[in-house]
């Protein structure tokens, strides 16, 4: 497990600095705006990086899991609790943290610098060393203003006053934290300009840690060799869920699919008839719903970057008995 956890850590903050690495070659222009106008703008970009693309919303709310792909439940949005079970390939059960501002159970004490090194560096208000489950090695590599912007419509959720129950590890944490290969400023990241659309989709791919659910898994840890080819078990107890093969080969990934197909099978799910019923068995933990509000544009920048890589042969049985 030791081991495991290692590697597991070893493969976020790569990826992470590679991913990132070229971005800082690549600085956007701002136009400028009124105060007003820039707060509203900044919660505007912070809401939909939270909910529909770096996934802070579907992690720290609770989900509906007898619903397809565990839609938020209504009215916990930020307030945490929802458990991550040993299923899920960790070292023991974890529970997303309350971010919604109360002062008592959640971070409204907490000032942005606080919040910041929390979502960058994994370190809490308090000292405590958060578990790289909370992917900071990733927004480690973010541009501030990205990170900001979430902050600020983070301060606009409802307080929910829920104290959130501690962890529960079968390792110490220092096994997983990854303190040396966290960049200590992140002032020079920059977002790469969405004209790139190879570059641009990876920027989206890595703030929503797709690798780390599209990567098999072997008992010595992540197969590098292998990531985004699919086969990582999540048992969610009631059921089992393998992640799909998302490289482009044709035979048992997304190789024959069309920019229209692979956009569709996200707008699915904007409408609500088609994850409002209880799958059974047949179900998954991909927050489908909250990624189905991605802009088209961004899911064609996804696509394009992973037509990028290259095709590995991995077939998976998507429901393992």
């Amino acid at each position: 497990m030791r081991k495991f956890l290692v590697l597991t850590v070893l493969l976020i903050t790569s990826i992470a600095s590679i991913y990132f690495s070229a971005c800082n070659n690549n600085k956007t222009e701002s136009q400028p705006t009124s105060n007003k106008d820039s707060t509203a703008n900044a919660i505007k970009r912070g809401e939909y990086l939270a909910h529909h693309v770096a996934g802070c919303v579907d992690c720290h709310s609770q989900r509906d899991l007898t619903k397809y792909s565990g839609p938020v439940v209504p009215g916990t949005e930020g307030g945490g609790g929802f458990a991550f079970v040993p299923g899920f390939g960790l070292p023991g059960t974890l529970y997303g943290k309350n971010i919604t501002p109360d002062n008592e159970t959640g971070i409204g004490s907490w000032t942005d610098d606080e919040v910041l090194r929390a979502v960058t560096q994994g370190i809490s208000k308090n000292g405590d060393t958060l578990f790289p489950l909370m992917p900071y090695p990733v927004y480690n590599r973010m541009p501030k203003e990205d990170l900001l912007n979430i902050i600020a419509y983070v301060r606009t959720l409802k307080p929910i006053k829920n104290k959130v129950q501690s962890r529960q590890l079968m390792v110490p944490i220092s096994v997983a934290y990854p303190g040396k290969y966290l960049q200590p400023s992140i002032d020079a990241n920059v977002r790469p300009p969405e004209s790139d659309k190879v570059k641009y989709g990876e920027y989206l791919v890595t703030l929503s840690s797709c690798v780390d659910c599209h990567t098999p898994v072997t008992p010595q840890g992540p197969d590098r060799s292998r990531m985004f080819t699919g086969g990582h078990v999540f048992d969610a107890g009631h059921y089992k869920v393998a992640s799909a093969n998302i490289t482009p080969d044709s035979t048992t990934g997304i190789g024959t699919w069309t920019e229209e197909q692979f956009v569709d099978k996200f707008k699915l799910y904007r409408d609500k008839k088609n994850w409002d019923f209880n799958p059974g068995k047949e179900n998954t933990i991909m927050p489908l719903t909250e990624i189905a509000g991605m802009k088209d544009e961004d899911l064609k920048a996804i696509y394009v970057y992973l037509r990028s890589l290259k095709p590995v042969n991995n077939k998976v049985e998507q429901y393992p008995k």
